[in-house]
């Protein structure tokens, strides 16, 4: 008590304790805001760059979203891994943002979960990420001899097919999985969900009926021809190019859900069966699910881990 006292009595009025206590605190606060704005982050943030390249062999501008990790700005002399995500039918390259992608990759990195690499989604349209059967639309060739030449110069992206993979979902699934099979040595990784494979086309169009189904045809755009040319899907098809192409030193994953909409399970089995044929190694999975983003935001995190784990 006798301590209490003391301390006390070294103040002449207690609204003048209560003001310099006030003041010591404040000046605490003051000292530790600025000891900690002068500190880097530990959480420092990525950013999104949204641009467009422009394109002779397509004749216009091609929209385009790149996901860069914080180390990309914050130091200049570094080179960074790239996987290409390859949006689906319907959506644009600033889908994966908008569907809760970007919060994804943030959050993955804050945990140590992904290393850094670039993301890059190029608005595909309703190209399935070829050369369309009549001429008209080369994407396939905008790809390889544009853009992704333009992409790995602009954000400093590490040479090599070591540092360079491919996914996509629906329509970037099989665009992903054809580009792979087609160009091995480009890529180091693919991966796809729900790739829109179809192992028996007639069967498909004509949904499993006598009678051609409603839709189905538009669901392979004008891409394939209208109607769409059995043999020139054939010549395309990441099924044909499985059972023929060289995949040695290529990374596999690929998933699908087993209530796919569009019948797509199917076709995710037949490839499958292929690889294994082939003594192929690789990641298959059948998961309950719709062809849907319900089905597409719950595995997109694994694909992800896949490719951060195979980048060096």
């Amino acid at each position: 008590m006798s301590l209490r006292v003391t301390l006390l009595g070294r103040y002449h009025h207690p609204s003048s304790r209560a003001q310099q206590g006030i003041r010591f605190f404040f000046f605490l606060y003051l000292l530790t805001f600025l000891y900690f704005l002068r500190l880097p982050s530990a959480t420092a943030s990525g950013r999104v760059e949204c641009n467009s390249v422009p394109s002779k062999i397509l004749a216009r501008p091609v929209p385009y979203c790149v996901l860069l990790p914080a180390r990309f700005d914050a130091d200049k002399t570094l080179r960074f891994p790239i996987l290409y995500f390859l949006h689906g039918l319907g959506d644009n390259e600033q889908t994966f943002l908008h569907t809760g992608g970007w919060n994804l990759v943030e959050d993955l990195r804050e945990k140590g979960h992904l290393k850094d690499f670039l993301i890059v989604t190029p608005a595909g349209d309703a190209t399935f990420y070829i050369n369309s059967r009549d001429g008209k639309v080369r994407y396939e060739d905008f790809l390889l001899q544009e853009f992704f030449p333009f992409i790995e110069r602009r954000y400093r992206a590490r040479p090599g097919r070591a540092n360079r993979a491919i996914s996509g979902i629906s329509m970037g699934g099989y665009g992903a999985l054809h580009l792979a099979f087609a160009h091995p040595q480009l890529f180091s990784s693919v991966s796809a969900h729900s790739p829109a494979l179809i192992e028996k086309l007639p069967a498909f169009l004509s949904g499993n009926g006598g009678a051609p189904a409603a839709g189905r045809a538009r669901v392979l755009g004008g891409v394939f021809g209208l109607p769409p040319d059995p043999a020139f899907w054939e010549r395309n098809s990441p099924l044909t190019l499985a059972r023929t192409t060289s995949l040695s030193g290529l990374k596999i994953y690929f998933d699908c859900g087993m209530e796919d909409d569009f019948g797509f399970e199917a076709g995710a089995a037949a490839l499958d069966k292929t690889l294994t044929f082939r003594k192929i190694p690789h990641e298959f999975h059948l998961y309950p699910g719709r062809h849907d983003w319900s089905y597409f935001a719950s595995h997109v995190e694994s694909s992800l881990s896949f490719h951060s784990q195979q980048f060096p």
